[in-house]
């Protein structure tokens, strides 16, 4: 998650303190995603720096006394969102997967890749169950909690047709993944 694009857009919807501004992305993520006020901070920093944020006024907090600096989003800033929004999240093809691995090394040992595969399917099928539970204490409407809990089962799901289709995968024979070339 970009914490960066995050904070501004919390922040996009309304002028505030670093505080406030840590309540807003907690409420609006349902507190799926906890952040500390100290990263809150440092964050609305580097937007300020970055030209993306500016100090906008100031107020004292009323629990403290203490004087709070309120920020807002420049116009830099709303193009800095208006990307984010618009620009599709894309994973790497090339993240250590430790399943990928440990299937990957099981074979090259000569292990029980079946019984390795049967053990993943078995935790996949209880964490789908776990989540299905929860899924159902879960308020229906498009939030942070929902759609990661969807989430979650449509990548299990995922997972567990992915595990259906390596097992029916022919064994890998010893040199076949050096593609030619000499360790």
């Amino acid at each position: 998650m970009s914490v960066k694009h995050a904070l501004l857009s919390a922040l996009a919807l309304q002028p505030c303190g670093v505080g406030k501004l840590r309540r807003v992305f907690e409420d609006a993520t349902v507190g799926t995603w906890p952040i500390n006020v100290g990263q809150v901070y440092q964050t609305v920093q580097r937007l300020e720096r970055d030209g993306l944020v500016h100090t906008h006024g100031e107020l004292t907090d009323p629990d403290t006394g203490r004087s709070v600096d309120i920020y807002a989003v420049t116009a830099t800033g709303e193009e800095e969102i208006a990307d984010w929004f618009s620009t599709p999240v894309v994973k790497s093809r090339n993240d250590r997967d430790e399943l990928v691995i440990k299937i990957a090394m099981a074979a090259a040992a000569g292990k029980d890749v079946a019984g390795v595969i049967q053990a993943q399917r078995e935790a996949v099928i209880a964490e789908i169950r776990d989540i299905l539970q929860e899924k159902a204490l879960t308020d229906e409407s498009l939030n942070a909690k929902r759609l990661t809990l969807e989430k979650r089962i449509f990548d299990l799901e995922g997972e567990a047709r992915w595990l259906d289709h390596i097992e029916t995968l022919p064994p890998a024979s010893a040199g076949t993944e050096t593609n030619g070339k000499d360790a």
